[in-house]
């Protein structure tokens, strides 16, 4: 527009009818919000939650109402160089993809596995990991050196007390789940365990992926002098997990924020996912 002012020696007036703009877009100078407050509490959370990409980073951001458009966490989250670095996916043989049955309910299905870890002077430790299918939550990991059949039993029991106890269990066929004292325990609850088969992990996706997320955020990231020391890590962990994470696939909200949804609240939930 100015070269044509200049050019041609017309004023702003008539270069702004020759061209069909108005005076008012003419002068129009866009203004880009101020991002400082932004731009610190989004650095303060990314190092807080390292292993968090812009996608949660900026739900965390929403639920302070710092930031609406998620563009805008985008832009400042690669101008402030907190891009995760991505591990490449090996290339496997492709497979059937398997659909797991949707639950309808908590306590309708609950899903176990273990993760193994060390602590700085090589003492190695097992986490037993538990969650609800349903609304995704973690109502025990139970971190010790060693676990057998009868102490899985016995966490079980602890949180039978507190929330009552599933329909169905899925597990491996670990000695801890398969062995006598698992079978016994289930036969006498009426729990029916649902064993996967052999280099099929997929079958137990749930407490798979849960336990990918632990050992990115939690493990990998905390160097642990004990297995006390580890285990009050973990649970507190666990405990922001439920509370306060953001999980993709409870609409961004955290496993106890979706349980405080009303019914229809949820089918909504689940519409816009599915």
């Amino acid at each position: 527009m100015s070269h044509i002012v200049g050019s041609l020696g017309l004023s702003k007036r008539k270069a702004c009818i020759l061209v069909d703009l108005s005076r008012t877009a003419y002068g129009y100078e866009p203004h880009r919000e101020d991002d400082t407050m932004l731009r610190n509490r989004l650095r303060e959370l990314a190092g807080q939650r390292k292993r968090f990409g812009s996608p949660r980073l900026h739900i965390m951001l929403k639920r302070e109402n710092l930031v609406v458009n998620h563009k805008r966490t985008e832009r400042i989250y690669r101008e402030e160089g907190l891009a995760l670095r991505r591990k490449r996916r090996r290339k496997g043989a492709a497979g059937s993809r398997m659909i797991i049955p949707a639950t309808e309910r908590p306590n309708q299905k609950w899903s176990m596995d273990f993760v193994t870890d060390s602590t700085v002077t090589g003492r190695r430790f097992r986490a037993l990991a538990i969650i609800d299918d349903y609304s995704r939550e973690c109502p025990a990991i139970e971190v010790d050196t060693s676990m057998g059949g009868a102490r899985v039993v016995s966490v079980l029991e602890r949180l039978a007390d507190i929330r009552g106890l599933p329909e169905v269990i899925t597990v491996d066929n670990g000695p801890e789940f398969a062995g006598r004292a698992m079978d016994e325990w289930a036969y006498r609850k009426g729990i029916k365990l649902s064993f996967i088969r052999p280099g099929k992990p997929i079958e137990n996706a749930f407490a798979e992926s849960f336990n990918g997320r632990l050992r990115d955020e939690c493990l990998n990231t905390n160097w642990f002098l004990s297995v006390k020391h580890a285990r009050g890590i973990i649970e507190s962990w666990r405990k922001d997990y439920n509370t306060v994470r953001p999980h993709s696939s409870l609409g961004g909200l955290a496993p106890q924020e979706f349980m405080e949804l009303d019914g229809r609240a949820k089918m909504q939930v689940a519409l816009r996912l599915g």
